[in-house]
C-alpha cells in the first residue's frame, strides 16, 4: 500500500505492524481466534482507525484490488466459494471504512467484530473429485 501512489497518503505514518493487524482482523472476521479483539480493542478500535481519513471511492476500489492480490500472494484458497465470500466481506467492510472516514461519521455503539458467514456454499477442503475443487453444499 505504501508503494501505491493513490493509497500511500492513507497509509503513511502507520505502525509497521499495521499489515499484521489487518491479517488478525480478517482472521477473526472469518471465524478464527479473537486475537484482534484481545490485542487491539475490537470493532470500535477498527472503526476509529478510519476517522478523518476521507477515503475516496477510487482509494477504496484500489485497496480492494490490492487486498485480492495480497490474498493470491499469501496463498489463500482460490476456489469460487472462498473468494466470493472474501470479496463480499472486503466490499462490505471497505464501504463502511469510507463512511467512517468521512466528515459526517459518528462512532457506532460498541459491538463485536463481525463474523462473516459462508452463505450456502462453503469453501471446499481437500480433493472432492470435482475439477477445480468446486462443490456446492445445500
Amino acid at each position: 500500500m505504501l508503494k501505491d501512489d493513490l493509497l500511500a497518503p492513507l497509509f503513511a505514518g502507520l505502525a509497521p505492524e499495521h499489515a499484521e493487524h489487518v491479517a488478525l482482523w480478517l482472521g477473526e472476521v472469518f471465524g478464527g481466534p479473537a486475537t484482534y479483539s484481545a490485542t487491539q480493542g475490537g470493532h470500535g478500535h477498527m472503526v476509529a482507525k478510519h476517522f478523518g481519513k476521507n477515503i475516496s471511492e477510487r482509494q477504496r476500489r484500489r485497496w480492494v484490488d490490492l487486498i485480492q492480490d495480497a490474498a493470491d500472494d499469501a496463498g489463500l484458497p482460490t476456489d469460487a466459494e472462498f473468494r466470493s465470500a472474501f470479496l463480499a466481506y472486503v466490499e462490505w467492510g471497505t464501504r463502511l471504512a469510507v463512511y467512517f472516514s468521512g466528515p459526517d461519521a459518528r462512532p457506532p455503539a460498541e459491538q463485536p467484530v463481525p463474523r462473516w458467514g459462508w452463505g450456502r456454499c462453503r469453501p471446499t477442503r481437500g480433493d472432492t473429485g470435482v475439477s477445480g475443487s468446486h462443490r456446492v453444499t445445500p
